[in-house]
């Protein structure tokens, strides 16, 4: 499966970049530094920014193999991170929406599944993720709930060409393989 190909190579990329937030043991037998998750605050947390920034967007460019022409100014409204990429024949948004608690961030969860449908099977992504009936994806990590809205693109997308849930999964794994729970 092209997507499976595609979250390993995010995986490899991200680890690989030395501007990545993510915290490694130094050693074999150092400890695994870990942040306890936190509540949502006044401004987006350090992970919430990341799905818009500069390392993202150069990341999202080569797993789908294309570039947007615009990525918006992000929004921080109701304790919820979002951004638009936008290409030439469609756009995708990706927003996280910060939470106080694990029972917030469960409920929070299931009602997007409620809202939105969810497609039977398991996603192996994050502590929980789905996939909508339009092939968006909704994951969990810590008390952050993201989706990847790919409503907005063609049924063929990017380079090679993948169907908007491979899409999806992507732009998620991608990004959830960067976050380091700040």
């Amino acid at each position: 499966m092209a997507c499976s190909a595609a979250v390993a190579v995010t995986l490899a990329a991200c680890g690989s970049s030395s501007s990545s937030s993510s915290l490694k043991p130094e050693g074999p037998n150092s400890p695994v530094a870990t942040v306890a998750p936190q509540p949502s605050g006044v401004n987006p947390s350090k992970s919430s920014k990341m799905v818009c920034e500069s390392e993202a967007q150069t990341e999202l460019a080569s797993d789908l193999g294309v570039t947007p022409t615009q990525v918006t100014t992000p929004t921080w409204t109701d304790h919820t991170y979002s951004c638009t990429y936008v290409y030439s024949n469609g756009s995708f948004t990706v927003q996280v929406k910060e939470l106080d608690s694990a029972a917030l961030t469960t409920g929070y969860f299931n009602a997007l599944a409620a809202l939105l449908g969810r497609q039977p099977g398991r996603l192996a992504l994050a502590a929980g993720a789905f996939i909508t009936s339009n092939g968006s994806v909704v994951a969990r990590k810590d008390w952050k709930v993201m989706l990847v809205d790919v409503s907005k693109i063609p049924a063929q997308f990017g380079s090679p060409p993948q169907v908007p849930k491979d899409v999806a999964i992507s732009v998620a794994a991608t990004i959830l393989s960067c976050w380091s729970g700040a």
